[in-house]
């Protein structure tokens, strides 16, 4: 027995209007019209699917749980490097220590499902608690029909042996190399194959028999499942299904397509994220995934969902959005222009591998110091301790300063410095219980910071070296939930 012990969300603040991206291109695709209703979520310039997962994780882990997991898994096709163990930069962030199994798992639509199919194997077995998270940024070309669909966003679940919030009853899955789409070595973009194809021999007739072998495994009626996931955005294609299994057309949930758009891997667990929040004891949950052939899982909701502190979650990143109307930042961003950024940004940004080694817990993990004779913090952590009336020798533990409120004390909004959402905003933060840290600001509004505006820290993209490929993270300062400048 096996169960989803909590969970957590992600959705990037930023909401774009699909009208935006119509009005820029349906000159040259007429088509598009079509789709220019809602918003899409997208990414901040200094957000990937590495920090939306560490987000994710953050939301879905209470600080007692970090030190007892066992293993990290992350599931994305968007991860920003194939050749270094994203889980294990993941797990760094969230300073869960270094003895603990981390595994990437990746290269299909269904590696979220199929990836929480093996997590729940590996914490049956023993192996947990466990941590699986699972994000999903994925890059579109100009006016194509993906740059309206798609959105950004990821999910974390922590599972273990028992029941937990949701037990997993059963699953099933089948492999079948049916090519709806696919995104070849070295290339930047999706390619799909036409809607009709997709859904009359893909999701009409692969993922009904998956599902019923399901429901027949853990002999459960159709009509008994409360809860029907299954991501897709081609037109009544869940509906469909779900009414030739026996489900009530009640069952079928929201595929969040107008709030957010549709986050690939990620979604199956973005929308079982925001499925348990509106979950009850005794409701029955089908998540149903398709890419390469099937996965479904049944989860059946326990009466400890309601002993589960309250977390965002899904609705609640839902509803901390900001409109972006400015198409031209969005593909900028996402490189789909080739853009001049003038002689500020071409600066050489290699990481030194050493350093980020050497100060790992600093840099990646945000652990500063402090004195364990006098009770000063400080950050960065250093052999002397900064209190002028202490000055002990050597006298530091670990500190953990990313999940401590701050303030802010200084601030500069500068338009010289490049950046690629000008102006760029840095300044000094006081943490709550002592330290300070000279730090960039994020998601925060021109005109709207101030001294003394509370702030928390985020895990973000630093630079990025286009030279070497290398992704360059760090911790900055953004708005606390409710904050504004007074």
């Amino acid at each position: 027995m096996v169960g989803i012990v909590a969970y957590g969300g992600y959705v990037p603040r930023l909401r774009l209007a699909r009208k935006a991206i119509v009005e820029a291109n349906a000159w040259s695709n007429a088509a598009l019209k079509g789709g220019g209703k809602d918003e899409r979520a997208i990414c901040n310039w200094d957000e990937d699917a590495l920090t939306m997962a560490v987000e994710a994780a953050r939301d879905c882990l209470q600080p007692a749980e970090r030190g007892q997991l066992k293993a990290v898994y992350l599931a994305s096709t968007t991860l920003p490097f194939q050749d270094r163990l994203n889980s294990g930069v993941a797990a760094e962030a969230l300073n869960l220590g270094d003895n603990l199994e981390t595994l990437d798992i990746t290269s299909s639509q269904r590696a979220g499902t199929s990836g929480l199919i093996a997590a729940a194997r590996t914490a049956a077995a023993g192996g947990g608690p466990l941590l699986f998270l699972t994000a999903e940024k994925r890059r579109t070309r100009a006016a194509s029909p993906q740059e309206l669909s798609y959105g950004d966003g990821g999910a974390a679940l922590l599972l273990d042996k028992g029941p937990g919030i949701a037990e997993l009853v059963a699953h099933e899955s089948k492999a079948v190399d049916f090519v709806d789409h696919y995104r070849g070595d070295g290339r930047p973009y999706d390619y799909t194959w036409e809607e009709r194809w997709i859904r009359d021999e893909g999701y009409n007739k692969i993922v009904p028999p998956v599902v019923k072998a399901l429901l027949d495994k853990a002999k459960v009626k159709g009509a008994d499942v409360t809860h029907f996931i299954l991501p897709c955005t081609i037109a009544r294609v869940a509906a469909g299904i779900a009414k030739k299994l026996g489900m009530p057309d009640s069952a079928v949930r929201d595929n969040l397509a107008s709030a957010m758009g549709e986050a690939g891997t990620a979604h199956p667990l973005v929308m079982l994220v925001h499925t348990l929040q509106d979950a009850k004891p005794g409701d029955k949950i089908v998540v149903a995934s398709f890419g390469q052939g099937c996965d479904a899982l049944l989860f059946e909701v326990k009466p400890e969902i309601a002993k589960l502190a309250p977390r965002l979650g899904i609705k609640g990143f839902l509803a901390r959005r900001k409109p972006e109307t400015n198409y031209n930042k969005f593909i900028a961003w996402n490189q789909v222009v080739d853009q001049e950024k003038g002689m500020r940004a071409e600066l050489d940004k290699q990481t030194a591998l050493t350093t980020l080694y050497r100060k790992s817990g600093m840099l990646t993990g945000l652990l500063g110091g402090k004195c364990t004779k006098c009770g000063t913090l400080q950050y960065p952590k250093s052999k002397i301790c900064v209190n002028p009336n202490c000055n002990a020798m050597h006298s530091q533990e670990d500190q953990p300063f990313a999940d401590m409120p701050a303030r802010i004390l200084s601030y500069t909004a500068d338009l010289l410095t490049y950046s690629p959402d000008p102006p760029q905003h840095y300044g000094m933060v006081q943490f709550e219980d002592g330290g300070r840290l000279m730090a960039d600001f994020t998601d925060v509004d021109v005109g709207k910071v101030d001294a003394g505006m509370p702030m928390r820290m985020v895990f973000r993209v630093k630079e990025y070296d286009p030279a070497r490929g290398f992704t360059k993270y760090f911790w900055k300062a953004t708005p606390a939930a409710g904050a504004s400048a007074g």
